[in-house]
């Protein structure tokens, strides 16, 4: 663990120069430079200190962040799949475990005459982007043509759901939030 980096980060989180957190920790501006520089290290009761003014509580500052190990590429090897052949429909959740983050893509492949599953009201937005094809969003019966290349966007307190009317596949990027597929 690289202390004196988490220790700069911190001060620079709350807008403090060197100077300004010395002072606050009646240290000096050159010991909080050899702390940041892992020069030096701090005591217990300093690195408590220095924590207290920085507004961090212990077992943050050496708690592993949440994002470290978080995987940010996804192949198509990660996706999910799952396959309703009596809706004619593909779904495939491109990110795994989405329901954990603020949105959740999914990428649904719709055959001709297929639809999507009925979604009843919800709380959350949504959003798509036709990739392929033409589809036919049904927003609390209303209905509205979207082509390849268009988008569509709504909150989702309407019972919602796609149907491809067209000839041929229709691929759509659909985002939810919060996660709801």
């Amino acid at each position: 663990m690289d202390i004196g980096k988490k220790i700069r980060a911190l001060r620079l989180g709350n807008n403090l120069t060197q100077e300004e957190l010395a002072n606050r920790l009646e240290l000096t501006k050159g010991y909080i430079s050899q702390l940041e520089n892992n020069l030096t290290s701090p005591s217990i009761q300093t690195l408590f200190a220095i924590l207290e003014v920085l507004g961090v509580e212990t077992h943050e500052f050496f708690s592993k962040p949440e994002d470290e190990d978080a995987k940010i590429v996804f192949t198509k090897e990660d996706f999910y799949e799952k396959e309703s052949p009596e809706l004619g429909s593909l779904i495939s959740w491109i990110v795994p475990n989405a329901q954990k983050y603020e949105m959740e893509p999914i990428m649904i492949e719709l055959k001709p005459g297929g639809q999507s599953r009925i979604d009843d009201s919800h709380p959350g937005e949504e959003f798509g982007y036709v990739l392929e094809g033409q589809i036919t969003l049904v927003l609390n019966k209303k209905r509205f043509i979207v082509k390849k290349g268009e988008t569509f966007y709504y909150m989702a307190n309407k019972e919602h759901y796609l149907i491809n009317t067209g000839g041929s596949v229709a691929r759509v990027l659909w985002i939810s939030t919060p996660p709801m597929f």
